[in-house]
């Protein structure tokens, strides 16, 4: 039987149940016959102050993944998606390789990442110089220019907001993330890309493709793109970038 919502497909999403942002944007990213079903990672110290805290709140996610999974599993999905960036750059190329063989050893099913989505995404627009906004703390960024720097990218300017609480990454406003755009950007700049999916930065980062005149890659369009693209949805939606307009 064909699911009367999904019945083109069923998303399984992972997120940490701090993140009040990517589920919103997932469903204002939402196309007809595909639908979105959270499993929400119980994240009991949320403490990101300093390294140490980012380096425990990370170990909350890998403690709870496979419970997580299971949970989201017994709505049959046809796909996963990590509703979550930190932990997708973390350890650079190999790193995001174990996790997605992590997901795919739980549910039996391919999954979308952010490292991954924004990979292909750079590739695809033929960019090399990158400037990135993060919401982390300096460990968070290390990682963020590892996992790009083994691929060849170059991480020409970097910041992390260094949110004190996972909570508190969607409390930065558009003003805060305009200025840090405009911060990491250059002349030499060839694509800008955002981590951190419970950063509120999709329908700004269509906005500032325009002002900016280079692609802006908010990690939740991202994410959603490689998703759908992955799974033979070609649908093209306005107002989240030109990633998903025009790709």
């Amino acid at each position: 039987m064909t699911d009367a919502l999904g019945w083109r497909r069923k998303f399984g999403v992972l997120a940490p149940s701090t993140n009040t942002i990517v589920e919103p944007d997932f469903y204002r990213m939402g196309v007809p016959g595909v639908t979105a079903h959270f499993g929400r990672i119980h994240i009991h110290d949320q403490d990101m102050s300093d390294d140490a805290g980012m380096g425990r709140l990370l170990d909350q996610i890998r403690a709870e993944m496979d419970a997580t999974c299971a949970r989201v599993m017994t709505c049959e999905p046809d796909y996963m998606v990590m509703g979550m960036s930190a932990e997708t750059f973390w350890g650079g190329v190999e790193g995001n390789q174990r996790f997605v063989k992590q997901i795919k050893d739980a549910t039996g099913l391919e999954v979308a990442t952010g490292a991954q989505a924004c990979q292909r995404a750079l590739e695809l627009y033929g960019a090399r110089r990158i400037g990135v906004v993060t919401p982390y703390q300096p460990i968070g960024d290390a990682n963020v220019v590892r996992f790009f720097g083994e691929l060849g990218f170059e991480v020409g300017a970097i910041m992390g907001l260094r949110c004190p609480t996972a909570v508190s990454i969607a409390h930065v406003t558009d003003n805060e993330l305009r200025d840090a755009l405009r911060e990491v950007d250059g002349d030499d700049i060839d694509a800008l890309v955002q981590c951190g999916t419970n950063l509120s930065m999709v329908r700004l980062a269509d906005e500032a493709e325009r002002w900016l005149g280079k692609p802006v890659l908010a990690i939740n369009a991202a994410t959603w793109w490689m998703a759908l693209r992955d799974n033979g949805i070609q649908d093209q939606l306005e107002g989240a970038g030109g990633l998903l307009r025009d790709h």
